[in-house]
């Protein structure tokens, strides 16, 4: 009898990049894979956060600063680096208001962040991965939003809905190739960014109300998914969406 074996979850020898990866989701997404052996590169668009956060981390932590929506600068960062296996495209905003609120100044930001930067920084990752015949792991951070709507997420709702078609196509454009592409769907999660949004006790208790397991996310809840989808364990995975929830979107 020939007995099984687990697919590793370990990533030495492996070269992965999280995109804001200075605080909040990126840098938890950034120490998961450090800890699981990846060599990390953490980027932002300043170099304060990331420089602090990769001497945190460790000798397996490095950094660049570059401003993902500079697309001919995301264009040269991937042509003068070394090929990566594992790309967290991370980065990405928020203007939460009603729809008839929104401004084109909103649209712009949101959805020039939060898809055609993250189509862009995917693209140019898979040119090299492409001319250097290197098989890897597309993770992108996307939304239980991207599964539903929300009251004054229009903006988000159109991104990150466009996100999981994104990483779909993706996914039949590149298999042939080895790479795989997947999104990662997290409920409200606390962050810098999102704490002050907790502090509204009426906000904070509608949002337990859609949690089934009743807290808000921590960056801690998606540490585990990104190596698994990063790694050998997740090997049969791609076009998909691993979402963790707390079962908001379960009814």
């Amino acid at each position: 009898m020939t007995i099984p074996r687990t697919p590793s979850f370990r990533l030495e020898g492996k070269r992965a990049l999280v995109t804001g990866a200075g605080r909040g989701i990126g840098l938890a997404a950034a120490a998961a894979l450090a800890e699981a052996g990846a060599e990390v590169t953490l980027v932002a668009r300043t170099s304060s956060e990331i420089e602090i956060a990769a001497k945190e981390i460790g000798s397996a932590a490095s950094t660049a600063t570059l401003d993902v929506s500079d697309l001919a600068a995301v264009a040269a960062f991937f042509e003068s680096h070394e090929p990566f296996h594992v790309l967290v495209n991370n980065a990405g905003t928020n203007r939460p208001k009603p729809m008839w609120d929104v401004d084109e100044t909103d649209y712009d930001a949101v959805l020039d962040l939060n898809v055609k930067s993250a189509f862009f920084v995917a693209q140019g990752c898979v040119r090299r991965m492409i001319a250097t015949g290197t098989h890897g792991s597309l993770i992108h951070m996307g939304s239980q939003m991207g599964h539903v709507g929300g009251p004054n997420r229009s903006l988000y709702c159109a991104s990150k809905w466009a996100m999981e078609g994104m990483s779909k196509s993706f996914a039949l454009d590149l298999a042939s190739h080895g790479i795989r592409s997947n999104t990662i769907a997290p409920t409200f999660t606390e962050t810098p960014l999102t704490r002050p949004m907790f502090e509204d006790e009426a906000f904070k208790a509608s949002v337990l109300s859609k949690i089934k397991l009743g807290r808000i996310g921590t960056v801690e809840d998606l540490m585990g998914a990104v190596v698994f989808l990063a790694s050998d364990a997740s090997a049969l995975m791609t076009g998909t969406s691993l979402v963790v929830d707390g079962g908001w979107t379960a009814d």
